[in-house]
């Protein structure tokens, strides 16, 4: 079972990524906003991270560079969710060692996939 960490400042896409996790069989962590998330991230060490760019606080950018730093987390699957689907954020994400970009509305499907590729139940 996995614990996989959730930064997302809107409440409906949390809770339901939140569930869909569980249903899974894996442990989700969840913050409301970047900087809390960041906190989260360094106090429990997640197996995955999915991140909102566009947050209050600390943008997703902003908490991936910092995960970026903490030798611990580097190597911590991060997926960035956004609504935006511009090649240049999906472009910069990557660049930044985001391991992959999900547009929302993202599928059932899609979330899976990320699982079953970066992590184990």
């Amino acid at each position: 079972m996995a614990r996989i960490l959730v930064i997302e400042d809107e409440a409906a896409i949390r809770a339901n990524l939140l569930r869909f996790l569980r249903l899974e069989g894996h442990t989700p962590l969840e913050a409301s906003n970047g900087r809390a998330g960041l906190d989260l991230a360094l106090a429990e060490r997640p197996d995955l991270i999915f991140c909102d760019l566009m947050m209050p606080l600390m943008t997703g950018n902003e908490v991936l560079a910092a995960i970026q730093l903490e030798p611990q987390l580097r190597a911590t699957p991060f997926f960035f969710l956004s609504a935006s689907a511009e090649p240049e954020l999906l472009e910069r994400a990557l660049q930044m060692g985001a391991s992959g970009y999900l547009t929302k509305p993202f599928s059932l499907a899609q979330l899976r996939a990320v699982l079953q590729h970066h992590v184990q139940a």
